[in-house]
């Protein structure tokens, strides 16, 4: 059995203004300040402001241990204003978590290349479970971060064995509530009744600009209980410990909504500059940082004074952490005897394994006739993620588009959600309805993936265009190794008759150029079959298959789904070519009958099929060399996008340059010169033109 919460924490804060309380409080400030001053920059005013919100939530409110910072059942906790850092990385130090010496505090904003305190909390350090820094995204992680850990509970959690049961908290400023990604994220919470999800609001009333009311002048406790949220108010947020800490334990028990703690607070209490903007995100210089100290009661010449006082204050947290994991471990294996099987899947789980036949669920064949590949990739993925509990697959309100659904799926939803429309779930439920709000339905998915490793992928799905939207958060799982695969339908021209609005001619460049990111644009069912075996197989990685709406060409003696791990490759070779054609994704089509239109003119071309760049990059240079074949051959490649990059590759492109058209989807494409006649006659034009001036060769052309 997993002991109480009484056990857990049997030492609770006496009363507002205990000596050692204060003592501590005191001395963190300073510690803030000269950490700041030290390299002359940081943030020190939040950090100094929400120290008493630390003290209640590391000494007396959360589950975690510092001799085992991964320990899978600890509570999770995210800085979503992340600029305050500092109140992280101190109070990991004060609580004992070994990498974090007195040493590594001080390389803050320092030279150090092996620094534990980037001047943003990021992933890869121990402690720290998101890399935040934009605003909002860090609470939209949490809610991820309670997600997943509901969903783990009601698929693996029996009477007696609560083997997931931890709570998710986040710190956040006045800025994480105007950001909208912040505000989406915290409808959902609400409305998925996250009672293991609780927020401290720093509510110190300051922006960068100056005070809030300066944009901002709602009730904010009145906004978050429209949105389904519990709310507690702290009126002494820079020293009431116990009342906080009293409003952390009624969180820690709801049973039906996430609380909102709403603290009020001081910005670089005790500064010259408290109260102030100019606290936000500046030292306070030699003299305000002496005037700290001597307001605070410490001698203004010792600098990173950390008294035994302090540091035995936190002594028992080492040990408390050291019981959560002993007694985890003993609950495993008690779990273990009386659920042998379910215990199995949830240590692979654990250990972010997927069941070794996991690519044999995929159909070895397809449909010969002309097949969206939206419809190809729900033909591919379905039956895995029917299967295989760790894909969790969500839409933004477009589940009738997307082809994400598979007979039988349940809806994350609370149980007790009785919709209109009679679409009902409950927390044991993988089909996730993100509503629309494609950038939240990223970041919060981004939490999902961290939550463990491995062991969940995330899966979201929207029209491409939309995930402009999603892309700060796209970027985000980027940066932090995490992997999410997105379904971009509906990508091309082709979309047809919803417009330029909707045809996402420039989205390709973005998402190519982005680091450890895969944008993956098959030709066909094969290609597409072979997307989702790479995006699976990415483990340190977001992907995006980019799908078509339209019907597609299936190149069944030509397309091979065990090649687009290659990145591209030779679709169709010919000896006697004059020219190469690289076909990307549904514009394919006009590659091979443009090939056919020029063989009839005596003109040869061979064809590559070119569905992901980045894969393409890991090949090696003897390999790109046979596939492309230049400088032997010039080479046109042909997408209904931006042929930025693409010069990388090829020697001209047939692309667009405007947005695009109304119209249907064959006759957007031809509009824009997408046709075999007309592509023929390009390409011609081109072969002649470098045939009497060969400079042209090596200037990219837009043809």
């Amino acid at each position: 059995m997993a002991p109480s919460v009484q056990e857990i924490f049997p030492v609770k804060p006496t009363a507002k203004g205990d000596d050692i309380h204060s003592y501590v409080l005191r001395v963190f400030r300073c510690l803030i300040a000269d950490l700041c001053q030290q390299y002359n920059g940081g943030h020190p005013g939040g950090a100094m402001g929400m120290a008493a919100i630390g003290i209640s939530l590391w000494k007396y409110s959360m589950k975690f241990s510092p001799n085992d910072p991964s320990y899978f059942n600890r509570d999770r906790f995210v800085l979503s204003n992340g600029h305050t850092c500092l109140f992280q990385y101190s109070f990991h130090h004060l609580v004992g978590y070994k990498h974090m010496t007195l040493e590594q505090l001080k390389t803050y904003h320092s030279r150090e290349l092996d620094s534990f305190c980037p001047g943003h909390p990021e992933i890869e350090h121990p402690g720290i479970e998101v890399t935040t820094g934009p605003l909002g995204q860090g609470i939209a992680n949490a809610v991820g971060l309670a997600i997943a850990t509901k969903q783990l509970a009601a698929t693996y959690n029996r009477e007696g064995f609560p083997v997931v049961n931890n709570m998710t908290w986040c710190m956040i400023g006045d800025a994480c509530l105007q950001e909208g990604v912040g505000l989406e994220a915290i409808s959902l919470a609400g409305h998925f009744q996250l009672n293991n999800l609780a927020v401290m609001y720093d509510n110190n009333q300051i922006t960068c600009d100056g005070s809030v009311d300066l944009t901002n002048t709602e009730n904010i406790n009145d906004k978050m209980r429209a949105c389904g949220w519990n709310v507690i108010d702290i009126e002494d947020g820079c020293y009431d410990i116990a009342a906080i800490v009293a409003a952390m334990a009624k969180a820690r028990e709801s049973t039906d909504k996430p609380t909102f703690i709403n603290c009020r607070t001081i910005i670089g209490v005790g500064s010259d500059v408290q109260g102030d903007a100019k606290a936000h995100g500046a030292a306070f210089g030699e003299k305000g940082v002496r005037n700290v100290k001597m307001a605070n009661g410490l001698d203004p010449d010792i600098k990173f004074f950390i008294p035994d006082a302090v540091y035995d204050f936190f002594s028992d947290i080492r040990v408390r952490g050291d019981h959560l994991t002993s007694d985890y471990t003993t609950l495993l294996s008690e779990y273990a005897q009386a659920y042998p099987e379910l215990s199995a899947e949830f240590e692979s789980r654990r250990n972010g394994l997927l069941p070794a036949n996991w690519s044999s669920l995929i159909p070895a064949s397809f449909p010969n006739e002309p097949t969206a590949s939206r419809k190809s990739s729900g033909l591919a993925f379905n039956p895995v993620a029917k299967e295989i509990n760790s894909f969790i697959v969500g839409t933004a309100d477009l589940s009738p588009s997307v082809n994400m659904i598979w007979p039988g799926k349940v809806d994350f939803n609370p149980p007790d959600l009785q919709t209109v429309c009679g679409i009902n779930g409950n927390y044991g439920g993988r089909y996730i309805h993100w509503g629309i709000r494609e950038f939240a339905m990223a970041a919060v998915s981004n939490g999902i993936a961290a939550f463990n490793k491995g062991t969940f992928i995330p899966v979201t799905s929207s029209f491409f265009m939309f995930y402009i939207y999603a892309a700060p958060a796209v970027r985000m799982g980027a940066l932090q190794e995490l992997q999410v695969i997105h379904v971009a339908t509906h990508d091309s021209i082709g979309t047809g008759e919803d417009g330029p609005t909707h045809q996402p001619i420039a989205l390709p460049a973005l998402y190519r150029a982005m680091p450890n990111l895969l944008y993956i644009r098959p030709c066909d069912s094969e290609e597409t079959a072979g997307a989702w075996k790479v995006a699976i197989e990415a483990k340190n990685m977001p992907s995006i298959i980019s799908l078509s709406r339209q019907n597609l060409p299936q190149y069944f003696d030509n397309s091979c789904r065990d090649k687009v791990r290659l990145g591209a490759y030779v679709f169709k070779e010919n000896s006697a070519a004059h020219v190469t054609l690289i076909g990307v994704g549904p514009e394919m089509r006009f590659a091979v009958e443009g090939a056919e239109v020029l063989a009839q003119r005596g003109i040869e071309a061979r064809i590559i099929s070119f569905p992901c760049q980045r894969l393409f990059e890991l090949q090696t240079r003897d390999y790109k060399r046979s596939i492309l074949k230049c400088p032997e051959l010039p080479a046109v490649v042909i997408e209904a996008f931006s042929p930025l990059g693409w010069e990388r590759y090829a020697n001209a492109s047939i692309g667009m340059k405007t947005f695009g058209k109304s119209l249907p989807g064959m006759d957007a494409y031809k509009y824009f010169g997408f046709e075999k006649t007309l592509i023929a006659d390009k390409v011609e034009t081109y072969l002649k033109s470098i045939k009497a001036d060969p400079s042209l060769r090596y200037e990219f052309q837009d043809l």
